[in-house]
């Protein structure tokens, strides 16, 4: 039976040598920095606990602080520059007796233009967004489908032994996966200390010897890891059919599995790789920096002045 130690395994299961080359990372957070597993276990219960919000009456639902946008509102120096415009302009209504020369000049401009164009491009970045967490998610769901999918084909044609190394390969491949989204865009808290190796020795996944082999990666920075586990699932499939213990076409449909398996986890990394443009949030914020300070201006100044204030 060929193991990752006796067979030629490459140094990651990617699909060309240039992906076996783990480039210089601008930026790396170091694991120690990162939940441990109690603390992952909160912020899951916490995303959970989320997740039911929605069934409540509205008159609950507003009344949250945690998982709203209130939180960062609150801590916005921007909101609270054309709150503090608003009342400083109206403070001085209240003050002076007369009505300035400017109210008449502001009465014929309309900011509403400006403010109807942010609110399009803000809808857009919204439906952009939300979309991009639906396939994500789709992503991940995707990732353990095909582990049930092997895990039960494994179950049914092949023998315990055999069936219970792949599984134990795809389920460490696929831990790994998360961990090593730490290499690229805005990183995972899940690190090789606190997540993989937890799993790893609750679960027995990958043998001391295993381990060594895949010592060479920076599991932490990189995804390679997991696509070298990857590739130690399609051996283990190739080698069942040399042994004779599945035809080609199990082997092919088995290969298929691990394959798509590969894909959905390489399309979250595209994904945290590639978050929306920075050209689009700087022409969001920007337009936000000019709206809102006009909309506090010519509220304030609509607001009463003089005899009408």
């Amino acid at each position: 039976m060929a193991t990752p130690s006796n067979c030629d395994v490459p140094n990651g299961g990617a699909d060309s040598a240039d992906d076996f080359v783990e480039t210089p990372k601008l930026v790396k957070v170091e694991a120690e920095t990162r939940p441990d597993f109690k603390e992952l276990q909160s912020i899951e219960r916490k995303r959970r606990e989320i997740l039911l919000r929605a069934e409540l009456p509205f008159w609950r639902i507003i009344m949250f602080w945690s998982g709203t946008c209130l939180k960062e509102i609150a801590s916005d120096s921007l909101v609270w520059t054309t709150i503090c415009i608003y009342v400083g302009i109206r403070i001085f209504a209240n003050v002076i007796d007369y009505i300035p020369e400017s109210v008449d000049m502001l009465s014929k401009t309309n900011i509403g233009i400006l403010g109807g164009f942010l609110s399009f491009f803000l809808v857009l970045f919204v439906n952009q967004t939300n979309g991009r967490f639906l396939e994500m998610y789709g992503f991940s769901k995707a990732c353990s489908g095909r582990i049930q999918d092997i895990a039960g084909l494994a179950k049914t044609q092949l023998p315990a032994e055999v069936g219970e190394k792949l599984v134990r390969h795809f389920n460490a491949a696929h831990i790994a996966g998360y961990v090593g989204l730490n290499a690229i865009g805005m990183g995972s808290p899940y690190s090789k200390t606190f997540f993989f190796d937890h799993y790893n020795a609750e679960n027995n996944l990958l043998t001391p010897g295993e381990m060594k082999i895949l010592s060479h990666h920076d599991m932490d920075n990189s995804g390679l890891c997991m696509k070298e586990l990857t590739t130690w699932c399609q051996l283990d499939v190739a080698q069942a059919r040399k042994d004779g213990h599945i035809d080609s076409y199990q082997e092919k449909y088995m290969h298929d599995k691990i394959l798509a398996f590969r894909a959905a986890m390489d399309g979250m990394y595209d994904y945290t790789d590639q978050p929306p443009h920075f050209f689009y949030i700087h022409f969001l914020v920007l337009l936000s920096a000019l709206y809102l300070p006009l909309f506090a201006i010519d509220m304030a100044y609509s607001s009463g002045w003089g005899d009408n204030k």
